[in-house]
């Protein structure tokens, strides 16, 4: 069994900053990608920021500049960094990653979310 538990969603005003963590815990051999997505209400979940074991990155152009995303691997850890948040950046986040677990099978495992509210 696997879990991933994101922390550091909340209420925030618009410029200000949030830190999410998404730690992943169970019978995990080996994490590859990580990534941040994000739904809003009446929207589409979408990918707002992803990394590689390598620590390569990617991210949705609406949050270029303004978030970061990184990992600490000895903590199977994915954090996401948001400054300069904006009321379009409410939504709920959710965290996922690919991993490797002891059966040697893959999977892509997901976060239960936090909420992020941004007030004008």
């Amino acid at each position: 069994q696997v879990q991933l538990v994101e922390s550091g969603g909340g209420l925030v005003q618009a410029g200000g900053s949030l830190r999410l963590s998404c730690a992943a815990s169970g019978s995990i051999f080996n994490i590859n990608a990580m990534a941040w997505y994000r739904q809003a209400p009446g929207k589409q979940r979408e990918l707002v920021a992803n990394i590689t074991r390598g620590d390569s990155t990617d991210y949705a152009d609406s949050v270029k500049g303004r978030f970061t995303i990184s990992r600490d691997n000895a903590k199977n850890t994915v954090y996401l960094q948001m400054n300069s948040l904006k009321p379009e950046d409410t939504a709920v986040y959710y965290c996922t990653a690919n991993i490797l677990v002891y059966t040697l099978r893959i999977y892509d495992y997901w976060g239960q979310g936090t909420q992020v509210t941004v007030s004008s």
